[in-house]
């Protein structure tokens, strides 16, 4: 059984090296790459997959996971080995329900998309990508309907991400963290005018951001040595292996928050997998449990430390050291304030705490319109507009703004992706909360810049153990409990209720 068991990591690495290759070619594209390389590139990435996927659903692959299986129930169930076969399993099983062909065409179609929206967007030019997202809705529910015995037809695509959630349990859970949030921002963009955040409306030089921004990542625990920084149109995190994490960012010269804000959360989403057990390198362990689970990390750093005020009373005379003329004579509240302003916006990435779940939820509920058949391609970008004026109370101007901000519908995801953000910030408060009860002095440290507790509390509990658990089963082992909305609204409670005396 050893001797399979080998067998069966020099498989599954062979695999994640593909992978990883795949991951090389679509950082290159993002940040690198001349745009004259766009169709040989789209080429390269499909003939990757297709040799990927002939890979993982190889039967010989399948026999020796069954004969596995033995082995697998012999061990103790948290052991690396028996978690190495369980996902294994899961993911072969899930391949062979895919044609090595769909994959493929589908890789060569997300890279077209992908170019062309880089194009189309900075043009606000929709009619562009319209053909584009429509051959990606198809597809998707192409890809769906390969796993019949849902419920509803983007359960299967959530669960590629975050595994054991379907469209019923975020209903439920979306309406009741609306219920929640909505009254929350009423009263505070109702009763008080938005905080004052000219001092954030300044010239800020772009290297002065991106080197600030890179100090922050290497003092919360991001390893450069393990890892780089680079410009994309919308920021990500790509990992080649444990040893090479790569984050991106982007820079707005008008506006400080953006460039910074963005780097502290991709650098959530590096150290997660820069903590990964080494053990697990080229495994299918080798990554975050979950889209969700990995974006509580992101926000945990961008928000809850970040965003924080005792953050800022270590790093603000750092900031006025480095941007003397624009922040030189700005009080700390002044600025405290403005990085955690409450007003309806219209870019999800730049949207505060109490709004930025709404964001998502409307997302969320018109990639479902979308797969239902409720809501065609061509009615997109006026039904983004009307769910912005009702639920927001404000509608972009164009598209570039409106239904062509984000990547990932024009990166072939429609479906099974925004769902994480707000999973996220809802785990993201859960952690922390327990990560406080096990070590009450963090809030002091954060107030002297040091991050070391937290960070390593969050590699021996979250990060360590890569996808060897499920999602369900990683948040009742950190915390005791499952995902619930009650430390999140706890966290959002005692924040806004002090800034704006609730």
């Amino acid at each position: 059984m050893q001797e399979k068991f080998q067998e069966l990591e020099t498989r599954l690495r062979e695999i994640g090296d593909l992978n990883a290759i795949g991951s090389v070619l679509g950082w290159d594209q993002s940040t690198q790459m001349p745009p004259g390389g766009a169709p040989a590139r789209a080429r390269q990435m499909s003939t990757l997959r297709r040799i990927a996927h002939q890979k993982a659903t190889d039967p010989v692959l399948g026999q020796l996971l069954e004969e596995l299986r033995s082995y697998e129930e012999s061990l103790p169930y948290d052991s690396d080995e028996a978690g190495l076969i369980r996902v294994a399993r899961r993911n072969y099983e899930r391949s062979t329900k895919v044609p090595a062909d769909f994959v493929a065409h589908f890789s060569r179609h997300r890279a077209e998309s992908f170019h062309t929206w880089t194009k189309a967007r900075p043009a606000n030019d929709f009619a562009a990508v319209k053909p584009y997202l429509e051959k990606t809705l198809d597809l998707r529910r192409q890809q769906a309907n390969f796993f019949p015995g849902y419920e509803h037809i983007a359960d299967p695509l959530i669960d590629f991400s975050d595994q054991g959630m379907t469209v019923a349990t975020l209903r439920e859970l979306f309406g009741a963290l609306r219920e929640q949030l909505v009254p929350m921002v009423q009263a505070i963009t109702t009763t008080q005018p938005p905080a004052d955040d000219v001092c954030l409306h300044q010239h800020f030089p772009p290297e002065q951001q991106r080197a600030l921004g890179r100090e922050v990542a290497a003092r919360l625990g991001y390893d450069f040595q393990r890892g780089r920084e680079d410009l994309a149109p919308h920021p990500f995190t790509t990992s080649f292996s444990i040893g090479d994490v790569r984050i991106t960012t982007r820079v707005d010269p008008e506006h400080f928050g953006g460039c910074f804000f963005a780097t502290m959360h991709e650098s959530g989403h590096a150290m997660y997998q820069q903590g990964i057990n080494p053990a697990y390198e080229g495994t299918p362990l080798a990554r975050g449990t979950s889209s969700g689970v990995h974006e509580s990390q992101s926000r945990l750093w961008e928000n809850l430390v970040g965003r924080s005020r005792g953050f800022w009373n270590f790093f603000y005379p750092r900031m006025q050291e480095t941007f003397s003329t624009q922040l030189g004579s700005v009080p700390l509240e002044t600025f405290y304030r403005a990085i955690n302003k409450v007003q309806p916006g219209l870019i999800r990435v730049y949207a505060d705490e109490m709004t930025y779940n709404l964001h998502i939820i409307i997302r969320f509920d018109l990639e479902l319109a979308m797969l239902e058949g409720r809501l065609a391609i061509a009615d997109l970008p006026e039904a983004w507009r009307e769910r912005y004026r009702s639920d927001l109370g404000i509608a972009p101007p164009d598209d570039c703004d409106g239904v062509m901000q984000d990547m990932h519908w024009y990166s072939g995801n429609i479906g099974g992706a925004f769902q994480g953000y707000t999973l996220g910030n809802i785990l993201s408060a859960q952690f922390y909360e327990a990560a406080v009860a096990a070590h009450p002095e963090i809030p002091a440290q954060l107030s002297q810049g040091e991050f070391g507790l937290l960070f390593g509390w969050l590699v021996k509990n979250v990060y360590w153990h890569g996808r060897k658990f499920t999602p369900a089963e990683l948040v009742k082992r950190v915390t005791g409990k499952p995902l619930h909305i009650d430390p999140y609204i706890r966290y959002l409670r005692a924040k806004y209720g002090e800034l704006y005396a609730l």
